[in-house]
């Protein structure tokens, strides 16, 4: 049995007992999962007292929350949910970010780029399908980050008239490529 089962086999039908009222259950569940969540922690922090603070802080997320549990759902998967999303908020409100070692950079600077030349070439090929103005405006204001005021000076419009054709275009688009005009 791989561990993920055997967590799963022993600490489900804990939590079942526990939403049933059987208080022994919920003890001995609240205890498995500080040993569990300790483990956890402890892989992916540097800090013993934040790990400590996050189990803490998971408990009472389970605590406050196990009536949500749906039964019929694996609970490993429900805990793994809210311990991750317990982590996520730790390293937003720490301002962490995660970080390579120098040794392992060569997966960030030989990233394949043939996706995003195909993205741009089927981005290309669809404003293509639009008439000149509004193909640059999209592309401008949509793609490349340029305010409309900015697109619409170098087209020589007004922004109104700027964001007509934007807008018309992309609706032009969506109806061209879900079959029907919206």
């Amino acid at each position: 049995m791989n561990p993920t089962a055997d967590n799963e086999a022993r600490l489900k039908p804990l939590m079942l007992a526990a939403l049933a009222g059987d208080q022994r259950a919920y003890r001995a569940l609240l205890a498995e999962l500080r040993t569990h969540l300790v483990r956890y922690y402890a892989r992916r922090l540097t800090n013993p007292a934040a790990a400590d603070d996050l189990v803490q802080e998971t408990l009472m997320a389970i605590h406050t929350r196990r009536l949500t549990y749906d039964v019929t759902q694996p609970f490993t998967a429900w805990l793994h949910a809210i311990a991750r999303y317990k982590l996520i908020d730790h390293f937003r409100r720490s301002k962490l970010r995660q970080t390579l070692p120098l040794e392992d950079d060569a997966a960030i600077f030989a990233a394949d780029d043939a996706g995003d030349a195909t993205a741009r070439m089927d981005v290309d090929t669809v404003l293509a399908t639009l008439p000149d103005r509004p193909a640059a405006l999209i592309r401008q204001v949509k793609l490349e980050g340029s305010s409309i005021a900015e697109a619409a000076g170098r087209a020589g419009m007004t922004e109104t008239a700027a964001k007509v054709a934007i807008h018309r275009g992309l609706k032009a688009l969506a109806a061209r490529f879900t079959g029907g005009a919206r």
